[in-house]
C-alpha cells in the first residue's frame, strides 16, 4: 500500500510524536489512530491517538 503526503495538521501530529514529518507517509488517518510508512525503509508504524 501506498502512502501520501501529509497535511499541515498531520504533520503537527507527527511532530509532537517526535518523527519528522518528511520522512512518513501516511496511509491510513482515522479518530483512533494514524498509519504511516517510512519513505525510505518501508518501515510502517501504526501511532495511537486515543488515550
Amino acid at each position: 500500500m501506498r502512502g501520501k503526503k501529509p497535511t499541515y495538521n498531520q504533520k503537527k501530529f507527527l511532530k509532537s510524536k517526535g518523527l519528522d514529518p518528511y520522512n512518513w507517509l501516511v496511509q491510513k488517518d482515522t479518530q483512533e489512530f494514524m498509519q504511516v510508512k517510512n519513505r525510505y525503509s518501508n518501515k510502517e508504524r501504526v501511532i495511537n491517538k486515543v488515550v
